[in-house]
């Protein structure tokens, strides 16, 4: 059963509560105890040193290693379950290869390890040797295949769609595209896709389409329910993606008059110079493509109901920001944060609402005990009467969580940024924990994207996860909204 949006947000609150009073009480120690160290060795991931290499080498290690990228879509963990597209194609690679390249001993078999990376960096970590397949639904393209080869694709004449949001209209041709603002990755097809278009558009006198580059932190699913609130004005993303996430994303526009491409292929990219490694994927993807009765069960099994995300942007949230920048402002430069980075967490606690009220107690803009504030470390009295003082001890909570536990000149200010709204979320002893089970699995503990992260779904779940990722939504959001406004005062 669905829960209703006030039901969710009801417990998430409480979830929110309960973490307070657990972080409350973890501030003293920094350290992670005996305890909590056995826990985080049970579950590291040892990743295997980079090896570069064809089929008969992979046979001799017994191991696959597959480059992910971290996706709703294509592969995430939850809790320590892994799942995805990309996830349940990598397993049924492994169970194939026990079949058919078997091991005269049977004790010895093969095994897919996934490794996640961001999704700028699956190609060159793939030829560097931290894997040997990059996966997560990439299109073979001209651009790519100078330096990687594929396998055989899974999928044929997928089509590269655009995709609008709340009030636009259906647009008839490729054509009116012509100075049409849209948001991809640089790293993607669709990046290349529209720099030939436009290629096309200068030879017949057509305005270029604006392309506005998305953060390489941003899945396809990530703009898509950015389009759907109208936090982004118009995407291109593979046109099964949009149907798939078209579901829970009920306001998309998916526009079918017309394509970008509509002869796309997906596969798996591999190191030039693996025929071997090439010809047995080729067998593999013969029984797991879409068409057989594996790849047609992957590709209807997967759509998953999103963490809720609003519209930081509108008329009415616009107003609200208005009313609170300055004191948002104010304490950012007072405990040294940028400052839409707060109010995006601000958004994400209560949509920027002093009123709001949580089942356990959480009060105002920045949804914190009053019992936290007023610990003598934070010493912020009456937060629930004056979003002043709220904004004030929540940025103070903040700037003692970076301060006692993320004092490392390794970090960059975004990922000490990133990894406090973390501790905020899920407390600072998880936090601990999240940065050392990312260092002993081979990730960066001093990034959050791509490599903390994936500790904190394997300690606690999906929450913190979608907690950071909905405030860096909110924090581009806020950034391309002033941009706009900006441009806007120039003309």
């Amino acid at each position: 059963m669905r829960l209703s949006f006030p039901a969710r947000r009801l417990i998430g609150m409480v979830l929110v509560c309960l973490m307070q009073v657990a972080r409350a009480q973890d501030l003293p120690s920094v350290e992670l105890s005996a305890a909590e160290e056995a826990e985080v060795q049970a579950m590291v991931l040892p990743v295997p040193k980079a090896w570069v290499g064809d089929f008969e080498g992979m046979r001799e290690r017994r191991l696959v290693r597959i480059l992910v990228p971290y996706s709703k879509t294509f592969y995430a963990v939850d809790r320590g379950r892994q799942l995805g597209i990309a996830y349940e194609i990598g397993k049924g690679l492994e169970a194939w290869l026990n079949t058919k390249y078997p091991y005269q001993r049977k004790s010895l078999r093969w095994n897919v390890l996934f490794i996640p990376v961001a999704r700028d960096e699956l190609l060159p970590k793939l030829v560097e040797g931290v894997g040997d397949i990059a996966a997560g639904g990439l299109t073979i393209t001209g651009k790519r295949l100078e330096t990687v080869d594929f396998s055989p694709p899974f999928a044929s004449g997928v089509r590269e769609a655009l995709v609008t949001g709340p009030g636009s209209s259906p647009l008839a041709r490729l054509e009116d595209l012509a100075g049409m603002e849209v948001t991809v990755r640089q790293s993607s097809s669709y990046f290349e896709h529209l720099t030939e278009l436009n290629e096309k558009f200068k030879a017949q006198g057509l305005a270029p389409v604006k392309i506005k580059l998305a953060d390489e932190n941003l899945e396809s699913e990530d703009l898509l329910e950015m389009v759907n609130v109208g936090l982004v004005n118009a995407i291109v993303v593979d046109r099964y993606i949009a149907d798939s996430w078209k579901v829970v994303l009920r306001d998309l526009l998916i526009h079918d008059a017309f394509y970008l491409r509509d002869d796309s292929q997906l596969a798996w990219a591999i190191r030039k110079g693996s025929p071997k490694f090439k010809e047995v994927l080729a067998g593999f993807a013969k029984t797991h493509k879409i068409g057989t009765a594996f790849g047609n069960s992957i590709r209807n099994k997967y759509v998953k109901n999103s963490k809720e995300l609003h519209n930081a942007t509108t008329e009415e949230e616009l107003g609200r920001f208005a009313e609170l920048v300055t004191l948002f402002e104010k304490h950012a430069g007072t405990y040294d944060f940028d400052y839409l980075m707060l109010m995006a967490q601000g958004y994400q606690e209560s949509q920027l609402d002093q009123k709001a009220r949580s089942h356990r107690g959480a009060v105002g803009v920045m949804q914190l005990l009053p019992s936290t504030a007023a610990d003598p470390k934070v010493g912020v009295q009456e937060i629930d009467k004056s979003a002043d003082r709220n904004i004030e001890a929540g940025s103070k909570y903040l700037r003692l969580i970076a301060d006692t536990y993320l004092d490392d000149p390794a970090l960059t200010p975004m990922n000490r940024t990133l990894m406090s709204f973390a501790a905020y979320n899920a407390g600072p002893g998880n936090l601990r924990k999240f940065r050392r089970l990312a260092e002993k699995s081979g990730l960066d503990k001093n990034v959050w994207f791509g490599n903390v992260e994936h500790a904190a779904a394997r300690i606690v779940g999906r929450e913190t996860v979608d907690y950071v990722g909905n405030i860096y939504k909110y924090y581009v959001a806020y950034k391309l909204s002033l941009e706009k406004v900006r441009l806007k005062a120039k003309r």
